[in-house]
């Protein structure tokens, strides 16, 4: 049997920044006192509409948009790019900026034969009524 591994990056309005990384016996009570710590931090999932004035941003919000869950590759990213800004862009452009997703810890990435898969690293908070 495998260990569980669950890794969570945060990042409050004010710029700083959280991490946690739970390893082992992960039982849902656990997870639970991590969104009860992050409610008594006050961390909220901004809902303010994306900045798209850089390539970095437009290439985060297509990963955002169109593969919230699930795997994607550069090529999938740049097919949505060109449909979605209506502009070329190169696949080592694509390659370049999804590499420093992964060094920043927003994306995973993973060989799957002759290329990268990438998938995202997210944490959703909804607060209960």
């Amino acid at each position: 049997m495998s260990r569980k591994r669950i890794r969570i990056d945060l990042e409050d309005s004010e710029g700083a920044k959280y991490n946690f990384n739970l390893e082992g016996n992960i039982t849902r009570e656990k997870i639970l006192k991590i969104f009860e710590l992050m409610d008594l931090m006050n961390i909220e999932e901004e809902q303010n509409t994306p900045n798209l004035d850089s390539i970095g941003a437009k290439i985060w919000n297509i990963i955002d948009k169109f593969f919230p869950v699930g795997k994607f590759t550069s090529s999938k990213i740049q097919e949505n790019y060109e449909d979605e800004y209506n502009e070329p862009i190169k696949l080592a452009a694509i390659s370049t900026y999804l590499s420093r997703f992964t060094t920043k810890g927003r994306i995973e990435r993973a060989k799957n034969g002759r290329e990268w898969t990438y998938q995202t690293i997210k944490l959703i908070q909804k607060n209960p009524k």
